[in-house]
């Protein structure tokens, strides 16, 4: 897991997607070797922060954002969400600007926000949760878990997969834009049917700690039913643990697969976490297996 912990302590906050693209193309560098299909490796300022992975022939491409949410210093003491973070003051947060490290805390003063550092922070430096990361035998917790585990589900399924696309996405946490030109190139270099949405979700009243790998039959958007039916019945002839989640609100890049111009089922499929967009977001460790294994089910499959 150590590519976990190296991705959980990279700055990635939606529009400084630099830092983690360069420790994901650099992890890359060194195991491709070793994976079943040595994949064609897309980057570049083409794909600004954005990593394409080609394996094969591909029928399905799985999309892993590999931004967070954090805040952005503006004028004086003040900060800006990016994303939808949670903000508790006093909650301590990590960057650096011109004239070096920040850790600061942050204050919540009636939805305006702002921090305590002892000096003005540039304009536009981007703050991220401090990390604190623990691990137990039932659960991990730390900050950012979302995405960051879908990123390291996305990394084990190159291991094993001979056929897709692996794709590394930006911005999603503040409102998208990176997949428009990602599927563009995608279906003009080798087009897909399928997709699916390697991110996590949330702890309701109906789905749980422990309960396996959720998949969403629906967020705030519908997929097409016929392509979760198929879904959910490859789980259950895979045996690996799964739970089912209908919610109304919520969203992904399945959000800019189905507003696409193109004909692509899609499905949103992650470990459930507690204490969402929070320092203390919290995932269980059997709920990260499934999830690895299920992607590694399905890729051959559909």
């Amino acid at each position: 897991m150590k590519i976990l912990f190296e991705l959980l302590n990279s700055k990635g906050v939606s529009g400084y997607e630099w830092e983690t693209k360069q420790l994901l193309l650099e992890y890359i560098a060194k195991r491709k070797k070793s994976w079943n299909v040595l994949p064609e490796i897309y980057s570049g300022e083409e794909f600004h922060d954005c990593i394409l992975l080609k394996f094969g022939k591909p029928r399905t491409a799985v999309f892993a954002h590999i931004d967070t949410i954090g805040f952005m210093a503006r004028y004086t003491n003040e900060l800006v969400a990016v994303g939808g973070p949670d903000c508790d003051s006093g909650t301590v947060l990590a960057g650096e600007d011109s004239l070096g490290q920040i850790s600061c805390r942050l204050i919540d003063n009636d939805g305006v926000l702002s921090h305590d550092f002892q000096r003005k922070i540039d304009r536009g430096t981007t703050l991220s949760y401090a990390q604190d990361i623990r691990i137990d035998e039932e659960f991990i917790q730390a900050a950012y878990l979302d995405n960051r585990l879908g990123v390291y589900n996305a990394l084990e399924l190159c291991e094993s997969i001979e056929d897709g696309w692996v794709v590394f996405s930006t911005y999603e946490e503040h409102g998208g834009g990176s997949m428009p030109f990602l599927l563009k190139f995608i279906q003009e270099t080798a087009s897909i049917k399928n997709a699916l949405i390697s991110d996590i979700t949330w702890v309701t009243e109906g789905v749980e700690h422990h309960k396996g790998v959720t998949i969403s039959i629906r967020d705030k958007f519908i997929p097409r039913k016929i392509f979760i039916n198929k879904i959910i019945n490859l789980a259950e002839q895979s045996g690996i643990p799964f739970q089912l989640e209908v919610e109304g609100s919520g969203g992904s890049d399945g959000r800019e697969i189905q507003f696409s111009p193109y004909a692509i089922d899609w499905c949103f499929i992650g470990a459930p976490e507690d204490n969402v967009h929070s320092p203390n977001e919290k995932v269980s460790l059997k709920d990260l297996d499934s999830m690895i294994r299920l992607y590694q089910y399905l890729l051959p499959r559909i």
